[in-house]
């Protein structure tokens, strides 16, 4: 590296007011296994006089016994913290690390290779401005060297650099490098990325990244690090219209009431007209208040508070915009979906969408189609697994301000969380609001669920059944709605079995159709409690998230979950249908209790324990806890 142009002994001022000048460039390593990412983060590190003595003696001991490299200096050590990843040599969490060059400053993300840990490369490249994608050059572009360009192409990085490393190992063969450029060149126009630079280079002899190699003599391009400190970064989020999300309500005391949040786009000054979204209210900035005092303009990438000029109620989750050039308000969109978890995604099942500060409920339809990033081929698919990428239509339970993630990246990209667990499970960039959600509204009715329920004498309610097959379910059911009939009440029985023979008769028994299953009978028994009905339902429902979702359709007060407890061996000993040893047989796949999970509910209202109670004794108690909450008039 070059010697540094201030010299913090002769001149601090002018040392600082060099670096305070200096550009910020964020930038991803991401590639396969083993193509050496962290090695390359290391050597920076290295020849930027970022590593201390200390550290550089502890590097040379760990080298020796944990090291790759037969005992000299191996790089990757600085940067794979990780003890399991030291133990693998492999990258397992996404690595940040800072370092600094005479022209720019960087902050660099180490991305894993491995396919299981592409959820973390996601994360790595969500605010990265370029990315280094390296290649071995024995073994060329591979499926996670296509998985990772698809991912940060769309994900909005426009600047890749292809780094074919450890060309040490194949001679500095220009043949083998050419090769491999035309065939990454050819991919990454199929994703629609032009801006390649491909470099020749070992990062672990040091070929091609601060100064140029005398082993690659036909190579007359940049070094890595020449590339990194002139490729041009100017925020375009600058240019944009302004945005910004509320994170907090400031009221330190009855005098003043402000909005922070970070800026994620555009320039604010006093004076400037506002529209609060969703509300649409709009209203003029006062004040640009910050630690230091307040500022006379302020742009993306603070974080500041507003006053406004209006007493306006704003809370967090809303989003201040240029009044002339707001955001969209939409709950319906089409959306790229990046599955990020273990478990498959269930189209239909309730999750979470968290969308700058704001979080609702979200649910996603139905893959139109997945992308096999080797081929980028779109191919069917009902659901999405692990690291599988799908266009799918999702809806959240309320609209919600966004711009496409293509415009603005903060306004058009969510992630999934899982509403039991609270775990991210996937992301998502948004595309466009879906013209059907303009046309449809809600009517208005006279004759409302509170007219139906006065003219029944009863207060509507759900009581939903949920146990294994065999557990008696149905049979308490059964002798509920008839004790009910008899003492004049109005009811529906929704029984499993009998809605499969028509409104679910084209669902199976995996785990999206379960859940589509449930969907279907919630949205239908909550229709029935607008009818004033009580609604009797009895389906295993074996999954809490849809049981939740059940009860999230109805008005506090209007479910009532019983569960009937039946240990396994003897719902099967009683087997009437014959089901289990079928199952057993392998007859019946995704048969609840045998190979598909029963999560059994953690605090329904009533539990009924049919081993002590007859189907008679256990309907009386379903009829007293009717009673006791007033139910039945």
């Amino acid at each position: 590296m070059p010697a540094d142009d201030g010299s913090i002994d002769s001149d601090i001022e002018a040392y600082l007011a060099a670096h305070e000048r200096k550009t910020l460039l964020r930038f991803i390593t991401c590639g396969s296994v083993d193509d050496g990412k962290s090695t390359l983060i290391g050597r920076f590190l290295y020849e930027s006089k970022l590593v201390f003595e200390d550290q550089l003696a502890a590097l040379e001991a760990d080298s020796k016994t944990l090291g790759t490299q037969g005992g000299e200096l191996d790089f990757a050590l600085l940067v794979d913290g990780l003890q399991a990843e030291r133990e693998q040599g492999i990258t397992i969490d996404v690595a940040y690390r800072f370092f600094s060059t005479p022209r720019r400053t960087f902050i660099v993300a180490d991305t894993p290779g491995h396919e299981q840990y592409t959820r973390n490369m996601v994360t790595g490249a969500s605010t990265a401005q370029l990315a280094v994608v390296l290649v071995d050059a024995r073994k060329g572009v591979l499926t996670q060297t296509r998985r990772h360009t698809y991912l940060v192409a769309l994900l909005g990085i426009r600047h890749l650099v292809l780094a074919v490393n450890k060309l040490d190992l194949v001679g500095y063969s220009r043949e083998v490098f050419e090769e491999i450029e035309s065939q990454y060149r050819r991919f990454a126009a199929e994703v629609g990325v032009d801006d390649v630079v491909c470099i020749p280079l070992s990062a672990l002899r040091g070929d091609n990244i601060t100064a140029p190699s005398p082993n690659t003599p036909w190579y007359e391009g940049p070094t890595l690090i020449e590339h990194l400190e002139t490729v041009p970064v100017d925020d375009e989020r600058q240019a944009k219209p302004f945005r910004m999300p509320v994170q907090w309500v400031n009221r330190p005391d009855p005098e003043f009431r402000g909005f922070s949040g970070l800026i994620v786009s555009g320039v604010i000054h006093p004076g400037d007209p506002v529209r609060i979204l969703p509300s649409g209210r709009t209203s003029v900035v006062s004040r640009i208040v910050t630690f230091d005092g307040d500022l006379p303009e302020a742009s993306a990438g603070q974080s500041v508070t507003l006053t406004l000029a209006e007493e306006i109620d704003v809370s967090r989750g809303d989003v201040i915009a240029a009044a002339d050039s707001a955001p969209a308000l939409a709950d319906q969109f089409e959306a790229h979906v990046i599955w990020m978890a273990d478990t498959e995604m269930l189209p239909g099942r309730p999750y979470l969408m968290k969308i700058g500060t704001l979080t609702v409920g979200l649910v996603i339809g139905p893959p139109k189609y997945r992308i096999n990033v080797d081929t980028l081929e779109h191919a069917a698919a009902k659901t999405l697994t692990l690291n599988e990428i799908g266009v799918c239509n999702v809806s959240v339970d309320r609209p919600i301000p966004f711009d496409p993630y293509r415009v603005n990246r903060d306004m058009g990209g969510f992630i999934v969380i899982d509403r039991l667990s609270n775990e991210t499970v996937g992301a998502g960039l948004l595309h466009f609001a879906l013209r059907r959600a303009h046309n449809i509204h809600w009517q208005a009715i006279e004759v409302n669920k509170a007219a139906h329920a006065r003219l029944k004498g009863q207060e509507p309610t759900v009581v939903w059944f949920t146990g294994l097959s065999g557990a008696g379910k149905s049979t308490i059911a059964n002798i509920v709605e008839r004790k009910l009939h008899e003492m004049g009440r109005h009811t529906y029985l929704l029984d499993g079995d009998n809605v499969r023979h028509g409104l679910n008769r084209d669902l199976g028994f995996t785990d999206a159709d379960r859940v589509e299953n449930i969907r279907r009978v919630a949205e239908v028994a909550a229709l029935m409690v607008d009818a004033g009905l009580i609604v009797l339902v009895s389906f295993i429902s074996p999954f809490r998230t849809e049981r939740a979702m059940a009860r999230e359709r109805v008005a506090e007060g209007e479910f009532l979950e019983v569960y009937v407890d039946t240990p396994l061996a003897v719902a099967e000993a009683r087997d009437h249908k014959g089901l289990y040893a079928k199952a057993r047989r392998g007859e019946l796949p995704n048969f609840t209790g045998i190979d598909s999970p029963y999560e059994p509910p953690e605090s329904p209202e009533l539990r009924l324990d049919t081993t002590r109670l007859s189907p008679e004794e256990a309907a009386d108690r379903v009829i007293a806890a009717l009673q006791e909450r007033g139910r039945l008039g």
